[in-house]
């Protein structure tokens, strides 16, 4: 994924402001002086994989422009228990009301990236590349994919118009596998490609017969997985999927798959924790 651009990130910005605003910061704006200024900076209280620092920024940007903020690490980097990370300096009352939303945002990149990164180390070694999935935050899918992305995956289907991908239920719908990449063929535009999920030896000669480009080996065994490899044999690219786990990711990537995707790294992935501390 492409660095994100302003034009894809206020909106969501804007709702999670509005959200956590509501009719007004009650608190701040009568208990802290409107002229007050102040220094703050964000830390991560453990360690973890940044990600999310611009979006940091532009929270406080978008509550003020006249805040002025310096990113002190770089996205994607590894980094230690009590690392600077950004120094915020400006209205007391602006720091205020943007640190709890650009908290959660960045808390939450920083989560998944660290994820990410664990199950990119563990195929370190071989040649098989790490896929995340449309399984996201509905609003926030465009700062999830890009977080996994930092982590060191490659992104999935952004959205449903990025390609085909024909599961258990457009098979059934569609009367099979072979039907359904038939009329696929008819009306797909040719850059796209068409991808079959499967879940056994018998669906994946079914697929790879229809002309699939790439084949889905979904839930199977490593064992079944291997057997379906040697029946692929180059004929199209290959991607594993389900059941993907940190400690069975490697012996999946050792059947000879292009690729492992995994919802995990999104929605097993816990928050960073991250602090935002005043220095008047």
């Amino acid at each position: 994924m492409q660095e994100l651009h302003s034009i894809q990130i206020q909106p969501i910005i804007e709702r999670a402001l509005e959200e956590d605003w509501g009719y007004g910061d009650w608190t701040t704006d009568l208990c802290v002086e409107k002229g007050r200024q102040a220094k703050a900076r964000i830390i991560c209280k453990e360690d973890c994989v940044i990600a999310g620092l611009d979006i940091a920024a532009a929270v406080f940007k978008k509550v003020d422009p006249n805040v002025q903020v310096e990113i002190k690490a770089q996205n994607g980097q590894s980094v230690k228990d009590r690392t600077l990370l950004l120094s915020i300096s400006g209205s007391a009352q602006s720091i205020l009301k943007a640190e709890r939303v650009a908290l959660n945002l960045m808390g939450r990149m920083c989560g998944i990236a660290t994820v990410t990164r664990e199950f990119v180390k563990a195929l370190e070694g071989t040649k098989t590349q790490l896929l995340d999935t449309r399984k996201t935050t509905p609003g926030l899918r465009i700062l999830e994919k890009s977080a996994t992305v930092l982590g060191g995956a490659r992104n999935h289907r952004f959205g449903l118009c990025d390609g085909a991908l024909v599961k258990e239920n457009h098979i059934r719908a569609a009367g099979g596998i072979t039907q359904a990449v038939s009329r696929l063929r008819d009306g797909l535009p040719p850059m796209l490609k068409i991808e079959v999920e499967t879940t056994n030896l018998s669906e994946v000669k079914e697929a790879i017969n229809a002309g699939a480009d790439i084949i889905m080996f979904d839930n199977m065994s490593v064992e079944a997985m291997r057997e379906a490899m040697a029946f692929v044999n180059g004929r199209a690219i290959v991607e594993a999927s389900g059941n993907v786990r940190l400690n069975n990711v490697r012996a999946i990537a050792e059947t000879g798959v292009n690729f492992i995707s995994t919802s995990s790294v999104i929605t097993a992935a816990r928050w960073s924790d991250l602090s935002l501390l005043f220095d008047l």
